[in-house]
């Protein structure tokens, strides 16, 4: 389109003010580095919570037990029963023909510490009833150390699965294979058959589902806990005492085709909620694949919101451009009344003033691209120094801040030079088109 004379001729128009230019380019290098990097950190918290939630599994619907507002203040009444039931959850299975199986879980709060060592502290943790299938529902994976639990062997026996954490604590320098663990609320001992590899906790998901540590959990067979603790669970403390009564504190439930999850869920809550579909406030339903399709929205709207903060950014420095580039023109008066006057067309003039506005706008254009693609060694390198210098600021940000890493966008980088050259282009129209119209006389007598 332009000749490579006029190439030269506009660089070193540019060249003769340095700082001006550079400055101007600076405008287009953060507008496109911003489009960059704010497109990035929005990638990088959709793709983390959507790890989560996949984590859950999209096939699998889980109904979580809750312990609903005490009714009434002071004296003592007799727990009452709340959340799943065990003959709810026999009822789901049974006649609910997409769903191929059920996981049922029990979680209590106890005390743990090793039989064989008193100088151990007891240390606060939780204890999980569970079935064979648990590992593979919550992806938990053995150290290499022993076995998990098997439903066809550890039915009804006192033994045990440790968290990695809570294994290192127990035995820091025993195999704790073989050995037995105590329960001082309980009186209870467990001989321990496996030791779990560590795994980080997961934050709470839809607002239903609470965030869920791994680190000091014991597992035992949900039939041993059924035996050996019941479904009332009794708390007492220094002037206090409570009293609570429920059977299951979660059901996973896996849908036989994931394309049936909606429908399936559908049937579950007319299940368990009352006629009129009010929901219960002892039970919520959580379905990831409706939480997958919720976050890919959210994820959407935030990407636009970010681009369009980002696009700010790049019209501040269109503004910057049209800003310098109009100066230029009124210095540059006497040049174009010559170039005028010795046979230049208005056309040239147009296309003198646009390469420079759209020389301006590639060079800013590429070098924030370069600046962008820096923006996950940046992120990790301000992570380092906050775990170096401000690790309590650090933890006190949310895990899907303190875990994210930015995940660059591949269509962001063309799409945010394109618009920077549009830019340059649509905010040099207006000065060039300025400089054209000159009348060419009057720009000769210009001083």
């Amino acid at each position: 389109m332009f000749g490579l004379r006029t190439w030269i001729l506009g660089v070193k128009s540019l060249l003769l003010h340095p700082m001006r230019s550079l400055l101007t380019v600076l405008g287009i290098f953060i507008g496109v580095a911003s489009v960059i990097w704010l497109l990035a950190i929005g990638e990088g918290i959709g793709k983390k919570a959507k790890e989560q939630i996949e984590g859950l599994g999209a096939d699998n619907i889980i109904v979580r037990s809750r312990k609903p507002p005490d009714e009434g203040a002071g004296g003592f009444s007799a727990p009452k029963l709340f959340g799943l039931t065990r003959a709810e959850c026999d009822t789901i299975e049974s006649t609910i023909e997409t769903i191929g199986s059920v996981l049922r879980i029990r979680e209590l709060p106890y005390k743990f510490s090793y039989a064989g060592n008193p100088d151990v502290k007891p240390i606060d943790g939780r204890l999980v009833g569970c079935t064979e299938g648990y590992a593979e529902v919550t992806r938990l994976e053995m150290s290499g150390v022993g076995r998990f639990l098997k439903d066809d062997i550890d039915v009804n026996v006192n033994v045990c699965v440790l968290a990695g954490e809570l294994s290192a604590y127990l035995f820091p320098f025993e195999d704790p294979i073989g050995k037995q663990i105590y329960l001082p609320e309980s009186q209870d001992y467990f001989r321990v058959i496996g030791v779990l590899k560590p795994k980080n906790a997961t934050a709470a998901i839809g607002g239903s589902l609470d965030a869920q540590d791994f680190s000091r959990d014991v597992y035992i067979h949900i039939k041993t806990m059924e035996q050996r603790f019941g479904d009332t669970v009794i708390k007492r403390g220094s002037g206090s005492f409570s009293a609570q009564e429920f059977q299951l504190s979660q059901a996973t439930l896996r849908v036989k085709d994931v394309r049936d999850v909606p429908r399936t869920a559908n049937v579950i809550k007319a299940t368990l909620f009352s006629k009129e579909g009010e929901p219960r406030q002892d039970i919520s339903v959580i379905v990831p694949y409706e939480l997958l399709e919720q976050a890919a929205t959210t994820k959407f709207m935030f990407m636009v919101f970010m681009g369009l903060i980002a696009a700010i950014s790049l019209l501040v420095g269109g503004i910057g451009i049209m800003n310098i580039m109009l100066a230029t023109v009124t210095e540059r008066t006497r040049e174009i009344g010559i170039r005028r006057a010795i046979g230049a067309k208005r056309k040239d003039i147009i296309q003198q003033f646009l390469i420079e506005t759209i020389a301006l706008s590639v060079v800013g254009g590429a070098t924030g691209i370069l600046g962008g693609l820096l923006c996950p060694a940046a992120v990790d390198a301000t992570r380092f120094v906050m775990e170096q210098f401000a690790p309590k600021i650090l933890d006190s940000l949310p895990e899907i801040v303190r875990e994210t890493d930015a995940v660059i966008v591949p269509l962001s980088i063309p799409l945010a030079f394109c618009i920077s050259v549009m830019v340059g282009v649509v905010f040099g129209i207006y000065p060039a088109m300025r400089a054209a119209q000159m009348d060419p006389i009057e720009a000769l007598r210009h001083e």
